[in-house]
């Protein structure tokens, strides 16, 4: 059984980031944001219920999801986010799984944004939380996403609060610092890491 460390953080805190550097290191990387858009793409049978409940106003002209009108919707009615989650997240899981099922190192890195939201922690063996100062990370997201400040607020009000995921942390990296300091944490996390996944498979193999 692969070691899994979950890898979470707010929006615009820089998740990608810091899984980009534990790649580096050659650790596989399972991102549900990744699965979430895969499971959706065209022709798959998510899509076509999508589309059927929501209209096909909901599709782009090259018949992909409209994920900017498609999160409208659910932000405007909690009663349509819950139908979405309903649809989606045993779709995500599976594959997830599946995934997992593949990865031969000690560890992977699995990076889930709503680690926290979606009550997910049992499902991992170790936490990371990517921490960021809220300026910061309303400022990121508006610049890479081409959204107002107000959308920005209302989707970090709908997360877990920064403190609450401190909280549930195992361990944290501040991604406000230099590259330089980042990879230096990543490469000490890696050690730590595979030092962990090398106990728990002597205890299951002691057992």
């Amino acid at each position: 059984m692969t070691y899994i460390v979950a890898l979470t953080g707010g929006i615009g805190s820089g998740k990608t980031t810091i899984s980009n550097v534990f790649s580096s290191l050659g650790v596989p990387i399972i991102d549900a944001d990744i699965i979430a858009r895969e499971v959706v793409a065209p022709c798959t049978t998510a899509l076509q219920v999508i589309t059927e409940h929501f209209g096909a106003d909901i599709l782009l002209p090259d018949g992909s999801l409209n994920r900017a009108m498609l999160r409208q919707k659910i932000f405007a009615a909690p009663e349509e986010k819950k139908w979405l989650n309903a649809l989606l997240h045993p779709l995500i899981q599976v594959e997830t799984q599946r995934q997992l099922n593949q990865v031969t190192t000690p560890y992977a890195i699995w990076v889930v944004p709503l680690l926290i939201e979606n009550n997910l922690m049992h499902l991992a063996d170790r936490i990371l939380v990517v921490d960021i100062p809220a300026e910061i990370q309303i400022n990121r997201t508006m610049a890479r996403d081409r959204v107002s400040r107000e959308q920005v607020e209302n989707i970090l009000a709908a997360q877990a609060s920064r403190q609450g995921r401190l909280e549930k942390a195992d361990d944290v990296i501040v991604n406000h610092n230099s590259e330089q300091d980042i990879t230096s944490r990543v490469v000490e996390l890696h050690q730590q890491y595979l030092k962990h996944a090398e106990s728990v498979r002597q205890e299951n193999h002691n057992e």
